[in-house]
């Protein structure tokens, strides 16, 4: 009879802790989250800018989006929005005992809302798939939605793809 594995959840949140990447295979469909909050600043907003070269004035112009953006705020990349998944998601699922993990990708990303400058925002992430690899992998398949406080349509729907090692 296999071992049951052990699981904890941290107090004050929803952490997911397994010791290996096979025993996620149990836990396919389940909710975890949401994360913590986090404020996106303008600082963070800025740097993104400078390591993507993406310097649109939306983003950036903090005068001229006072004057012309809906809000008067400045807006955060919708790509830096996807770039904090990993971040959060890291909160809401511990592997123990594996090797390392891989980013493998997306299926499908959607920037459903734009992120105004001291927004928070937080991830709630639902296990879609777990599929073994060869090299004693597992692909864990995830739907991400961040969402924005305050704001009934989230900012980010994605179906992101990690590879876990034992």
């Amino acid at each position: 009879m296999p071992a049951t594995p052990r699981l904890s959840y941290h107090p004050g949140m929803t952490t997911l802790t397994v010791e290996r990447p096979e025993e996620l295979l149990q836990h396919v469909g389940r909710e975890l989250g949401p994360s913590e909050w986090i404020t996106v600043e303008q600082a963070m907003i800025d740097k993104f800018a400078d390591a993507t070269g993406d310097h649109q004035w939306i983003h950036v112009d903090v005068e001229r989006a006072k004057r012309e953006m809906p809000g008067g705020k400045t807006i955060a990349h919708g790509y830096l929005t996807l770039s904090l998944v990993p971040r959060l998601a890291a909160t809401l699922l511990r592997v123990t005992k594996r090797r390392h993990g891989l980013n493998y990708g997306s299926n499908k990303v959607r920037f459903t809302n734009t992120v105004p400058v001291g927004a928070r925002i937080r991830l709630t992430q639902r296990l879609a798939k777990v599929e073994p690899v060869p090299g004693n992998g597992f692909r864990v398949t995830s739907e991400m939605t961040v969402e924005i406080e305050g704001q009934e349509r989230p900012a980010l729907i994605a179906e992101v793809i990690g590879v876990q090692y034992a």
